[in-house]
């Protein structure tokens, strides 16, 4: 044993290490065809990391130009550990070092665009926006903000960014000037570079007058840069300051890049929370962290190679992105698609996954049910040949949505739902390319991270729901929280719950196949009669339901105690009358349990959510209760909120 792992004589690879004879699955497994029945087992000291930098099994290649030889000093204190204290880099360096003229980036847009770089191009553009940005005077550790589409300009921007060692922060353009100043207000930027308009659901936006909206209000701002993407040369006025990205790119000659080499955890991002519940917190992730974090994801959780096409579909607005974007340092392919995903129906990103070759097809578990229920079936229109990997995120992926996947997608892939989040830029729970899947179930915990789940008391547990917990240090912990110079945010947000371990925040439980289920967030656990119930369980049972599209689920206080209230949306003219609702009840209490049953069945026309997709039952149970929901522009859609406000149903 080393360092809690069990050693392996082949010395072939990272994908190699740390492997034991595999479990042969049950029947009712969904095992992709000619798969080795092999688990990787989970990492749990640092011994792991060290393994992925050492010079004889080095998974991240020449990733620091120092590495030095501590792994990890205060390990024992979380928050407070280093990892690599010696290490020195650059994020945007790793992602570049592939220069020829293969594919780099293709991007689709909903308007048709379609266009292509290569790694070369990549350099080039990279570079002469790094020298640009330079002359303009941006530096180490400033701010540079993007408020952009999914599209080529996103990356060349961050990368010219992180190039100079300045912090990059990003939100996509379907968010108001509110959202833009709760965010980039936070964090002082000196540059920002936004497209002048956008495409989604078939219309095309404009971006420029939220624009002049927010330039007043950011006066830190010196630099502004305006991406074409619906007109070629759009009218700047209003816009003292701001220069077109053609004209900008023009005036440097591209050629080497002139990376600062940097700690291994100086800041690279700024993420933002949903920022639903207030003003959104702006969490600092450092560049090793993610650096090494994503390929450990990638190449050993993800199985991506050199050369293969990657896809995730994601804003700017969501980690995924930045999980997509880092495929580069694996000299993949990343293909980006800006749009609605069901316009003009729901075929077309398979579409893009045949015309591109995908071979990791990333979404949402949203869409794999969306597009269940709409009855796309990519099996019998599409060829789908290279792709290998399919993921889910955003929220808990249901065992139908496996099933329909495997019968209605491609038998043969292997299907992963992972979580994670904007906290650690990364994921918890993982796929394991080389074991069964299980309906329902997220295969591994992250290689490298001590994932264990807690009773209320602090006890570990095994087959009972508890709490998601991280109890040893891992390089993906934000760094810090922007201003938040006594790391008092920060310890609040993850450490009260636990003492010196991450409380996460969901609500989940260990297997017997050592995976993971997920039934909610914890906070938007449901407590009737004092038995916690997830509301994963309820949407699972209730969306299985021909007539109902979604559904929220909270608790409300009443008499007492908590009653279940469980709101749905059906399908475009159908009402829910009491038949309907006698169902609802009648599958959640033979499913779940009598304690599941809402005592509240109420049709809406709509289900407020976050940007990035989730649904938000702290929002909705805050108007049931008649209290402020304190930051409605978090959402992207606020205006449904006003649906659930003064219902009579709640009175009686």
């Amino acid at each position: 044993m080393v360092g809690g792992f069990k050693q392996h004589p082949v010395d072939a690879g990272c994908s190699e290490y740390r492997r034991r004879p595999g479990i042969t699955p049950r029947s009712e497994c969904l095992q992709p065809k000619d798969r080795n029945k092999v688990i990787l087992e989970p990492g749990l000291t640092a011994a792991f990391f060290e393994l992925l930098t050492n010079r004889r099994h080095r998974l991240i290649g020449d990733a620091a130009e120092t590495q030095g030889e501590r792994v990890l000093i205060d390990g024992d204190k979380m928050p407070g550990a280093q990892w690599f204290p010696d290490a020195r880099l650059n994020y945007a360096e790793n992602l570049l070092r592939r220069r020829d003229d293969g594919d780099a980036i293709v991007f689709w847009g909903e308007d048709k665009t379609r266009r292509r770089l290569s790694f070369g191009e990549l350099h080039d553009r990279v570079s002469r926006l790094s020298q640009a940005l330079k002359a303009r005077g941006i530096e180490e550790g400033d701010r540079v903000a993007g408020y952009l589409p999914n599209m080529p300009e996103t990356i060349i921007a961050m990368l010219a960014a992180a190039s100079l060692g300045a912090i990059w922060s990003s939100c996509s353009p379907d968010f108001g000037a509110h959202g833009v100043l709760d965010r980039f207000g936070q964090i002082a930027p000196k540059a920002l570079i936004a497209a002048e308009g956008y495409f989604y659901g078939g219309k095309q936006l404009d971006c420029l007058e939220k624009l002049r909206e927010v330039l007043p209000h950011l006066p830190s701002v010196e630099t502004v840069i305006i991406v074409p993407y619906t007109r070629e040369r759009a009218g700047l006025e209003g816009m003292s300051s701001a220069e077109h990205y053609a004209d900008v790119i023009a005036e440097q000659p591209g050629g080497d890049i002139e990376f600062a080499v940097m700690p291994f955890n100086h800041p690279l991002f700024i993420m933002f929370s949903s920022g639903t519940t207030g003003v959104p917190k702006c969490i600092v992730h450092g560049a090793g962290g993610t650096l090494i974090q994503h390929i450990k994801e990638h190449v050993l959780h993800t199985d991506i190679k050199e050369n293969d096409r990657v896809f995730y579909f994601t804003t700017c607005g969501w980690m995924m992105w930045n999980w997509l974007v880092s495929a580069l340092a694996s000299k993949a392919t990343i293909l980006l698609y800006d749009g609605a995903p069901f316009h003009p129906d729901g075929n077309v990103l398979f579409d893009y996954a045949d015309a591109e070759e995908m071979t990791l097809f990333g979404t949402s578990a949203k869409f794999i049910d969306a597009a269940r229920k709409a009855g796309v079936a990519p099996i019998k229109t599409h060829r789908l040949e290279n792709l290998r990997t399919m993921t889910s995120t955003g929220s808990p992926l249901a065992p139908e949505s496996f099933e329909y996947v495997y019968s209605e997608v491609k038998n043969d892939l292997h299907l992963a739902s992972i979580s994670g989040g904007t906290d650690i830029v990364s994921c918890f729970a993982l796929g394991n390319p080389l074991g069964p899947v299980w309906p329902g179930e997220l295969q591994a915990r992250g290689l490298g991270m001590r994932v264990e789940v807690f009773d209320d008391n602090g006890n570990a547990i095994r087959g009972s729901k508890g709490e998601l917990v991280c109890t040893a240090p891992f390089p993906s912990m934000p760094v810090s929280f922007w201003n938040d110079a006594r790391g008092e945010k920060y310890r609040a947000a993850y450490f009260e719950r636990f003492p010196g371990i991450w409380h996460h925040g969901d609500y989940v439980a260990l297997t017997e196949h050592d995976g993971l289920v997920i039934y909610g967030r914890s906070d938007a656990v449901l407590n009737p009669g004092g038995v916690r119930i997830g509301t994963a369980e309820i949407y699972r049972q209730v969306e299985q339901l021909p007539e109902v599209e979604e559904a929220i689920c909270v608790g409300q206080d009443w008499q007492g105690d908590v009653r279940v209230v469980l709101f749905t949306r059906l399908r475009e003219g159908l009402t829910l009358d009491d038949e309907l609702v006698a169902r609802i009840r009648v599958r959640i209490r033979s499913e779940c349990t009598p304690r599941h049953v809402p005592a509240k069945v109420i049709q809406v026309a709509d289900i407020p959510r976050t940007r990035s997709g989730k649904i938000t039952e702290l929002a909705v149970r805050a108007v049931i209760h008649g209290e402020e929901v304190k930051n409605k522009q978090a959402l992207a859609n606020p205006e449904a909120l006003d649906l659930y406000a003064g219902l009579e149903a709640l009175t009686e």
